[in-house]
């Protein structure tokens, strides 16, 4: 079945007639996924390689029926575009956008949250979602995952950072593993869609039946995301956390990647989700190891 993608999803671009958004819309497109319109303000009635564009989302969702919105455009744009796919009734927003303030992302999370519950925000600043054989919305290609297969195991990937999900997934198909879903949250401080909100879906999900985390420094999502495993998740899991020789008060890559007044360690997260049953890495390639050793087992 996947998680928040599959082969129904129905995805409208904004920002399709702009560089990022051309680029990473076709890929998605020629990979199979259904992208049925683009949205750029003022470009109404253009087409890019057979892709209608419109004015605004609630037009592209009216004449297309779209229901995913990839959002590809510049961060002062980036807030005020998520709004709009909520406002027309987008169930899944994935935004790839870097560098938008940490005050516009708090902003608009909450106003997400009050006054657009029915919307889901993968991201900022995260690679996508990826469903393989089905739906590929974002940045990651999909030569590098494996589909999944009828009789499984499968496994689901939820990601921080994006280059170790390009990995994470490629090391499963390495070792000819199928993967249900691979979600990137994103490494920014406020994020769509959390580790825990992942883990509940794949732990409901039947062709799930094993999950890979990969976390990093910053913050508190991985502890979180440890203290609902062992109380809410039965699947096996494997993870790998980075950062362990990251220096305190220094931001590594991602906005969120920072230790900070002692707390947010690589040591502290893969205590805590070690404590939860969690198989943890010491490298992504050892955790891509150990999730082959659990998937022969199942």
């Amino acid at each position: 079945m996947a998680i928040f993608v599959n082969e129904t999803t129905r995805v409208v671009v904004q920002g399709l007639t702009g560089g990022q958004g051309r680029f990473h819309g076709l890929r998605n497109r020629d990979y199979g996924t259904k992208v049925v319109a683009g949205v750029t303000p003022g470009k109404g009635g253009q087409e890019v390689e057979g892709i209608p564009v419109f004015d605004d989302v609630a037009a592209a969702v009216e004449a297309t029926g779209a229901n995913a919105s990839f959002v590809a455009v510049p961060p002062r744009a980036a807030p005020a575009a998520i709004i709009e796919a909520a406002a027309a009734g987008i169930g899944l927003i994935v935004c790839i956008t870097e560098g938008i303030p940490v005050q516009d992302e708090a902003t608009t999370f909450a106003t997400l949250q009050s006054s657009h519950p029915g919307s889901r925000l993968l991201g900022p600043n995260c690679p996508g979602v990826i469903s393989p054989g089905k739906c590929n919305i974002g940045i990651t290609a999909g030569e590098i995952a494996q589909e999944p297969t009828a009789d499984g195991p499968n496994v689901g990937i939820v990601s921080r950072s994006g280059t170790l999900t390009y990995q994470a997934l490629y090391e499963l198909k390495q070792a000819g593993i199928g993967v249900s879903t691979c979600v990137g949250i994103g490494g920014d401080p406020v994020p769509g869609t959390s580790f825990v909100d992942c883990l509940g879906d794949f732990e409901a999900d039947p062709e799930t039946h094993a999950i890979m985390m990969i976390g990093e420094i910053g913050g508190s999502a991985e502890e979180e995301a440890a203290e609902f495993i062992r109380a809410s998740v039965s699947k096996p899991m494997s993870a790998y956390v980075a950062g362990v020789t990251a220096p305190p008060g220094r931001k590594m890559g991602h906005a969120g990647a920072i230790v900070s007044g002692g707390k947010g360690t690589a040591q502290g997260k893969i205590d805590a989700l070690r404590g939860a049953g969690v198989q943890v890495g010491l490298n992504p390639t050892e955790a891509g190891q150990l999730m082959a050793s659990i998937v022969a087992t199942l």
